[in-house]
């Protein structure tokens, strides 16, 4: 695999460890109460980026990456879910992209993908849909942090701990930043 697909592999799931930090923080029935401000729940983001993982990398190279089957407006319905539910939806989308990633080459990059009609070549559509991504892990600590308060444990430097943090930097590369999210989560 190229060096490009792996760093951006690595950060997918650096984001994908970011937002599965902020999951655990919750409680069950919060996964699907609105965001702040009446906003989208934390199930309807789980629903839309799994929905859209799914339709852009399901058949990747070959098929537009908004699928027939896709049914969009659906995933920002509310709902309530279960835990085992939503770990399950969100474990969906990622599958697809990550066994996606796992095929493509320093050849596959180059090469033209659609999405929507719109033509753009492969590392265009990776570094799309990573942007789409870390928006959406972006509202997730929003959305878990604001359920949390004062009892948030952060995904990232604490407040005051830029100095402690600088002498050991751990979470620069993104696999170092998944293992030290797992090991917050113990």
């Amino acid at each position: 695999m190229n060096m490009l697909i792996k760093s951006i592999e690595a950060e997918y799931r650096r984001y994908k460890a970011m937002a599965e930090g902020a999951f655990a923080q919750v409680s069950d029935d919060q996964l699907s109460e609105p965001g702040p401000g009446d906003g989208n729940s934390l199930a309807i983001i789980c629903w839309h980026l799994s929905g859209n993982l799914k339709s852009r990398f399901s058949d990747f190279l070959e098929s537009d990456g908004e699928k027939p089957w896709r049914q969009r407006e659906e995933e920002f319905a509310q709902r309530r879910v279960s835990r085992p539910e939503f770990i399950s939806k969100w474990a969906e989308g990622w599958e697809v992209l990550l066994g996606t990633l796992a095929t493509l080459t320093s050849a596959d990059l180059m090469r033209s993908v659609k999405i929507r009609g719109q033509s753009m070549f492969v590392h265009e559509a990776l570094n799309r849909s990573l942007a789409h991504a870390s928006y959406h892990v972006g509202q997730i600590v929003y959305i878990a942090h604001a359920f949390r308060g004062k009892d948030w444990r952060y995904l990232s430097i604490p407040p005051g701990g830029s100095t402690a943090y600088n002498a050991n930097p751990v979470m620069e590369k993104a696999l170092n930043y998944v293992e030290t999210i797992k090991d917050k989560a113990r």
